[in-house]
């Protein structure tokens, strides 16, 4: 697995197709759970955890979906948004849509054999 994480609007997913030519991709923000397992890229991964949290998934099956997701499309490049900087949100469900995805991409990370921060359209391998 590689992980593609920095800030929204960064160049990650120009990034992702220019080192990673050729993926298919599914789209977090509408793709089917099982979508996940069949493509080569995932991107906008942060917004599939939030339909998740909204359609009522918990804490406990987001890290299940982590755990398939390393053992099931282990080759996968998965892109997300760094949503854990800046200032916390009053709003409880986003506090906790932070804290999933922290949590869920942290475990992503540790099973990836490379790990960039994409700033600004560059890149910077942070483990490999």
């Amino acid at each position: 697995m590689i992980l593609i994480t920095g800030g929204a609007c960064q160049g990650k997913r120009a990034f992702a197709n220019e080192r990673f030519p050729g993926l298919v991709w599914a789209d977090g923000r509408e793709c089917e759970e099982a979508d996940l397992f069949r493509c080569s890229g995932i991107h906008y991964f942060h917004a599939y955890i939030r339909r998740a949290m909204e359609a009522g998934k918990q804490e406990e099956e987001l890290e299940e979906l982590a755990g398939r997701l390393i053992l099931r499309n282990p080759e996968a490049v998965v892109v997300t948004d760094e949503v854990g900087c800046g200032i916390v949100p009053l709003d409880p469900f986003e506090r906790d849509w932070r804290e999933q995805t922290g949590r869920v991409c942290t475990r992503l990370a540790a099973a990836s054999r490379k790990v960039y921060r994409v700033i600004l359209g560059i890149g910077k391998e942070i483990k490999g």
